[in-house]
């Protein structure tokens, strides 16, 4: 390919509405265009690389066993209500009605319509097992589409669905699973990590996922791994151990205190001069519209996603003053936010950090005022809702969990009989016994894995891809193309490497060097060949993007060098 055909259209700034570095640069690069909010256009040099990752992800799926399908885009409210879904999926599901006023879907996942398509097609056990997987776009209606592809409303997934007759079945394709996807983001050239995650919409008993590890400013999520066993969690999803604490007040008598002006934690613990650990926090939320008292130790945090799964509600959010002062008016109580405590008759849950609290102190709904030496009330509700810290210990052996950043690119879920139940897919066993199907879920973002691949592998001159995924492996730089030498070796190079089936861009526009070293570098090609000043000399300078090493070699070892590297790449 000539630069000069290319479609692209690098920009000398990053637009303002982006937030992260991988929709930045992949704007600012010409890989990707805002259509609306949450929807891009992928550009000829970002279509290049997503297909490169759907090859990847195709050719290890068909090797595991895998066989590929594709289902309607468009899906029917009858299919979403068979499963239960059609109400508690949420806003994001883009709901619409055809000509005849029957109402629709945008699919944002499939299990309904490949329960569908099995129970119409699997009825012996001797037809299992089977594992059907596509790639196509999908549709979640994000409230706040934010972070380019990592948060779009539209994106492209590859999505598998495996169906066994047991549940020793999904455990021997749930594994397998596993093996494929770690093969996969290897052979994309990212280093993730498989960790204990929320099943969240999609349901099922047991999920993992697979997170490309960023630096913490980084990433989406905050991921805890121990470096002396096996264990890696979603900080929505981890536990730990606590260091021993003191969570003994030491008050000797129950009484209430004057603390004027102690709304924070941090503000009563210096008034009263006592640990944190000592104090029962109250905070109030919003669980599906009702009110909900959530009690924790106060030198921990909520973690959400465990407190809406602990409530079995589909919604929460952290009430507002108002809201909290309404409560209290509502019981009696005229308290400022700051000083709420326990109160009967509202729907109480507790982390269990509150278990070994005694003699501690609390708010008792009267602002200024706190009590201590207090005890527990009565708790009929007690779950792990604690956000993990690090420096906590890990659950598995006791050493303390380091904390990195991770992007999530793939998720696997144990379905189990969630669907197929419920939508009545059976099966005949060998005793001719009707029984639903044992299925398993398995997600790769294909569009998010380019994105992630960005926020792991640049710097700040732009991407710096990896070299299976990379839209061209390599960039021919004549720094002069007036200069017949530095043309005619270019040339050279160009149709070399191109015969030699590396994919090349031979940057012939009438522009300064440093305009073309610049875009080489945003761009992100792996390889950088120039030929400049010592082209007289039989030379060429050789830059490796992703160490930043620049060697002056010859137009041959040049050109070995980039065929021998794609060659062990596979590409």
């Amino acid at each position: 390919m000539k630069m000069s055909k290319l479609f692209i259209q690098t920009l000398r700034e990053f637009p303002s509405d982006a937030e992260v570095i991988s929709h930045k640069m992949l704007i600012r690069a010409g890989y990707i265009r805002k259509l609306s909010s949450g929807i891009y256009s992928y550009l000829p040099l970002m279509r290049r690389v997503l297909k490169k990752i759907e090859t990847i992800v195709r050719e290890e799926m068909d090797a595991a066993g895998a066989q590929e399908l594709l289902m309607p885009f468009v899906q029917p409210r009858e299919l979403w209500e068979e499963s239960g879904r059609w109400e508690v999926y949420g806003k994001e599901l883009m709901r619409l009605k055809d000509r005849h006023n029957h109402e629709m879907c945008l699919g944002p996942t499939h299990e309904e319509v490949i329960t569908a398509v099995a129970r119409d097609s699997i009825k012996s056990y001797k037809q299992m097992p089977v594992n059907l997987y596509q790639i196509q776009s999908k549709f979640r209606d994000e409230v706040r589409p934010r972070y380019g592809l990592l948060r779009g409303r539209e994106f492209i997934m590859k999505d598998a669905y495996s169906f066994d007759v047991d549940q020793a079945g999904l455990d021997r394709e749930y594994q397998n699973m596993a093996k494929t996807y770690t093969k996969i983001f290897e052979r994309c050239g990212l280093e993730t990590k498989m960790v204990q995650s929320d099943s969240g919409a999609i349901g099922g008993s047991v999920s993992h996922e697979f997170m490309v590890i960023t630096d913490q400013d980084s990433g989406e999520n905050d991921v805890f791994y121990c470096n002396s066993c096996d264990y890696a969690a979603n900080s929505n999803h981890a536990v730990s151990k606590l260091p021993e604490v003191n969570t003994d007040g030491g008050f000797i008598e129950t009484k209430i205190v004057d603390t004027p002006n102690t709304k924070t934690i941090e503000e009563l613990a210096r008034f009263l001069n006592i640990q944190p650990s000592v104090i029962l926090k109250t905070l109030v939320y919003i669980a599906d519209k009702e009110p909900v008292l959530v009690l924790i130790r106060a030198d921990k945090s909520i973690e959400e996603t465990k407190l809406m799964n602990a409530l079995g509600v589909n919604e929460i959010r952290i009430a507002s003053a108002e809201e909290i002062k309404e409560l209290m008016r509502k019981h009696g109580f005229d308290a400022e936010p700051g000083f709420i405590g326990p109160i009967t008759g509202v729907r109480t849950i507790a982390d269990e950090t509150v278990r070994g609290l005694k003699n501690f102190v609390a708010g008792i709904n009267q602002t200024d005022k706190h009590m201590t030496g207090a005890s527990l009330p009565e708790i009929n509700h007690y779950a792990d809702l604690r956000l993990v810290q690090a420096g906590e210990l890990c659950p598995q052996c006791g050493k303390p969990l380091p904390i990195t950043g991770g992007i999530e690119v793939g998720n696997i879920f144990k379905l189990g009989t969630k669907y197929s139940k419920s939508m009545n897919a059976v099966f005949l066993d060998e005793n001719s016994q009707s029984k639903p199907y044992v299925m398993g879920c398995y997600g790769i973002g294909i569009s998010r894995t380019a994105a992630a691949a960005v926020e792991a592998c640049h710097d700040e001159n732009g991407i710096k891809w990896p070299l299976a995924i990379a839209p061209y492996h390599a960039v021919i730089v004549p720094v002069n193309i007036q200069d017949a030498v530095q043309t005619e070796i270019a040339e050279k190079l160009y149709k070399e490497l191109q015969d030699a089936g590396v994919e090349a861009v031979l940057d012939d526009r009438v522009e300064r060097a440093g305009v073309k070293f610049k875009d080489a570098d945003l761009i992100g090609f792996p390889f950088r060949i120039t030929a400049g000043k010592t082209a007289a000399d039989g030379l060429v300078e050789l830059k490796t993007r992703s160490t930043g090493e620049v060697e002056t070699v010859t137009p041959e070892e040049a050109s070995s060098r980039i065929i021998k590297n794609c060659k062990r790449q596979g590409t």
